[in-house]
């Protein structure tokens, strides 16, 4: 089987899952993986036999696809902001809209002068936190989560993409364990925030693979997780400090009446590229 041949057969053997430019795509991420070529070189070679032992994990890749296990954990890497993540069933697949999220961070704590805190809030892989040391020099990290096989992964990402960051394996819904965060300048969080109601209606590749702690939050109680930032943002956020979220497109009113109600000054809600109501920013 030639190089080419194999990412055929790849796009083909998922085309009842994905739509076909998403198959092609897969198939590009699945092929690059095995022959551990990039694209330029694959059209080079693209005559080229595979080994036996390339075979054997493009066959066994190929069949957890099937099971619509996303491409992400299949080859184990996530690219977030320009960077390659290490990722597995125990973090969530870094997303653009997150990277939207980090962007506009970016762009406004840039031009503060002085050194600055930022905590982010289940942090996951780690891609918000080390992007965001990555992109701003005055910036203190600090991130916190309550799953410690996610902490192990971001400690990686941390090490393999040298940056410097405080983790703090904690229960954020627990007002006792939370207070042994620092106050900050700044808090980012993509919190859970989907409700447990909604599985029913979403791809078997999310809800069958990633860890759903990180996305379900209970139908009946669905701001949990912003009723945790809020009340840590009154003791912990400096003053003129903001917060920085990801949020569920339908529950914008909902949050922003939360924080404004508990006596936040300013809140700023955001379209992603997709134009949904999807991040927002709430000023102290």
């Amino acid at each position: 089987m030639t190089i080419d041949e194999a990412r055929k057969e790849i796009a083909k053997a998922i085309l009842h899952i994905y739509e076909q430019d998403e198959a092609s795509n897969i198939a590009d991420l699945l092929i690059e993986n095995v022959t551990k070529l990039p694209r330029s070189e694959r059209i080079i070679r693209r005559n080229n036999i595979l080994l036996p032992s390339q075979k054997d994990l493009l066959h066994s890749s190929i069949f957890r696809l099937q099971q619509h296990e996303p491409i992400q954990y299949v080859i184990n890497e996530a690219w977030f902001a320009g960077m390659k993540f290490y990722v597995d069933k125990n973090v969530l697949i870094p997303r653009p809209e997150t990277e939207e999220l980090v962007d506009w961070v970016v762009k406004e704590v840039k031009s503060q002068r002085s050194k600055v805190k930022i905590l982010d809030v289940g942090t996951g892989s780690g891609c918000i936190a080390i992007t965001l040391k990555h992109k701003l020099d005055n910036a203190e990290m600090w991130a916190c989560d309550i799953r410690d096989e996610a902490l192990n992964i971001a400690r990686l990402n941390a090490d393999a993409l040298h940056a410097t960051i405080d983790f703090v394996p904690l229960n954020f819904l627990d007002p006792d364990q939370r207070r042994q965060l620092p106050a900050v300048d700044f808090i980012v969080s993509n919190p859970p925030y989907i409700p447990q109601g909604e599985k029913k209606d979403m791809r078997k590749n999310v809800v069958d693979y990633e860890p759903w702690t990180a996305l379900f939050v209970p139908d009946e109680d669905p701001l949990i997780f912003y009723k945790a930032i809020a009340d840590f943002g009154h003791k912990k956020l400096n003053k003129d400090g903001a917060i920085y979220m990801e949020i569920h497109e339908d529950l914008g009113e909902q949050i922003r009446n939360l924080f404004l109600s508990g006596g936040y000054r300013t809140v700023h809600l955001k379209k992603d590229l997709q134009g949904k109501e999807r991040i927002m920013k709430v000023v102290n």
